[in-house]
């Protein structure tokens, strides 16, 4: 039976940032690029599974009580009794990290305890980030998206560049994840990380010559959006708003972008941009990483098309 399992699933880390607030104080928060798309999918109700696995422990149970209010599936969420995989944010502005996590509780991911029949009724499944480059994680990752891509899914994929990925030693695996997929999310912050040699234009080139397929979705924060297909080009402005927090607002954007994909399928691409930029929006006027919820989207989509309708 498939008829209750997720329409999205999403495979990678949930963590927990130490940010570092002054010389005295850190302020901890869970986080992870895959679980933050995770629980926006989920927010903006969509059926969704976070595939992956936390620490039995303080970290790991605020995450897990984070994933059950925002709406995931629990059956695809396990709890281990390793150490916690953290990020220490030494710095925002500039970004300066570290990571805390050999042997953490991530890696210690079991595809086996998934819910039977979850491939079967997947219609989207995401990949992305540290996930991809912590191994033996990583290694069991690319099994199972190429079995997905295999069996006619659609694969989502956002590298979310951080410095684990510096070198040649992550490119196959950027390769091997951009020809499966789908749909690609990348910054114009992660183009520049993952191709140090190249120009954005070139950057790009390199990018759809592995994925001749896929629509490339570009993000430049306050600049707005690209979407690039294979037959056209489309931008999308960012929504005006008040940026309290840029933190998450990427997954949001790209979680949106997936919601919208999985509950309105025949709408035009333009519409789909529009609620993915609207996403991102919302969760740029909230401390952290916010998942915005559906009405919240809505509200400013209503407000800024009200707006242009007086402008013109």
């Amino acid at each position: 039976m498939t008829a209750n399992l997720p329409k999205l699933v999403v495979f990678g880390e949930a963590l927990t940032d130490f940010i570092r607030e002054d010389n005295q104080h850190w302020r901890s928060a869970p986080g992870g690029s895959c679980w933050n798309v995770a629980r926006v999918g989920a927010r903006l109700g969509v059926s969704t599974g976070f595939a992956g696995t936390v620490s039995h422990d303080n970290f790991g149970d605020e995450l897990m009580q984070q994933s059950l209010q925002a709406g995931l599936d629990m059956r695809f969420t396990r709890q281990v009794d390793r150490a916690p995989f953290l990020a220490m944010v030494v710095s925002k502005h500039p970004p300066q990290y570290f990571f805390i996590g050999e042997n953490s509780a991530d890696l210690a991911f079991d595809a086996q305890a998934l819910p039977s029949g979850w491939l079967n009724a997947a219609q989207i499944i995401h990949f992305g980030s540290l996930s991809l480059v912590r191994h033996p994680l990583a290694a069991h990752l690319l099994e199972i998206a190429e079995a997905a891509h295999a069996a006619g899914k659609r694969i989502s994929f956002d590298p979310n560049y951080r410095d684990l990925m510096a070198g040649p030693g992550y490119r196959n695996t950027l390769c091997r994840m951009a020809g499966l997929a789908s749909y690609i999310k990348v910054s114009d912050e992660d183009l520049r990380g993952l191709f140090p040699e190249l120009d954005e234009t070139s950057a790009l080139t390199q990018l759809r010559s592995w994925a001749p397929t896929a629509a490339i979705l570009l993000t430049r924060g306050a600049e707005g959006m690209q979407l690039f297909t294979a037959r056209e080009v489309l931008f999308q402005p960012a929504f005006p708003t008040q940026v309290i927090d840029t933190v998450g607002c990427g997954d949001a954007c790209f979680g949106g972008w997936l919601a919208s994909l999985l509950t309105r399928p025949d709408a035009p691409l333009t519409a789909h941009l529009a609620f993915s930029a609207a996403c991102a929006a919302v969760t740029c006027a909230q401390q952290g990483a916010y998942a915005p919820r559906l009405d919240d989207v809505a509200a400013l989509v209503d407000s800024a098309s009200l707006c242009l309708d007086i402008q013109h």
